[in-house]
């Protein structure tokens, strides 16, 4: 029976297009010339729960920028992190606590663009112990967890809309509990959904 691991890892190497906050939204304008800032993020799953989990925050009210918002750990790539991985693994130690030597990395996701102008890196890895969570309160309200199964069922998506620079701007959402999962976290947990499927 293969590994949670191997099944990841044979999956990513099928790739796919890379996604964008505009993919539901062709007739959407993007501004020439523009330049995509590069950030990265860790998409980390447990192995140690009875069932695997995906680690998620909740953004501080206080922040500007998507205040209040469900996201992964993760941030701009800094000029001495070297690589999208080390950026990933450097964000989720400074947000959450998860020490890079916890995380056995297992590939990365097509990029993402973000309505805000960065190219997203998602990293995948694998969390075989726990850890102690320290999150960074003026960044991170809250760290919590979903189960892979409700966010790898193609199934539990919708489509949303809100009005955004004065037209409809369509995304997807997977809810969770009290969680609202959506827009940039939500299209990027799908692609992952979507390439767990081929």
């Amino acid at each position: 029976m293969q590994g949670l691991d191997d099944i990841i890892r044979l999956a990513l190497e099928v790739g796919r297009e890379k996604t964008s906050d505009f993919d539901l939204n062709p007739n959407l304008k993007l501004p020439a010339g523009r330049k995509l800032r590069p950030a990265a993020v860790l998409i980390g799953i447990t192995s140690y729960h009875e069932t695997p989990q995906i680690i998620l925050t909740k953004r501080s009210s206080a922040l500007r920028h998507h205040p209040g918002q469900i996201a992964f750990p993760g941030g701009k790539v800094d000029a001495g992190d070297g690589s999208s991985v080390i950026a990933a693994q450097r964000e989720a130690r400074e947000e959450i606590g998860l020490p890079e030597t916890a995380t056995q990395v297992l590939g990365q996701l097509s990029t993402h663009e973000t309505v805000t102008g960065f190219e997203v890196s998602p990293v995948i890895a694998l969390l075989h112990h726990p850890f102690e969570v320290k999150r960074q309160a003026d960044e991170v309200a809250e760290v919590f967890s979903v189960p892979l199964s409700h966010v790898t069922e193609l199934g539990n998506y919708q489509i949303q809309w809100r009005r955004f620079r004065d037209q409809p701007r369509y995304f997807y959402t997977v809810p969770f509990g009290p969680y609202y999962i959506w827009g940039a976290t939500a299209r990027m947990l799908r692609n992952f959904a979507e390439i767990l499927e081929t």
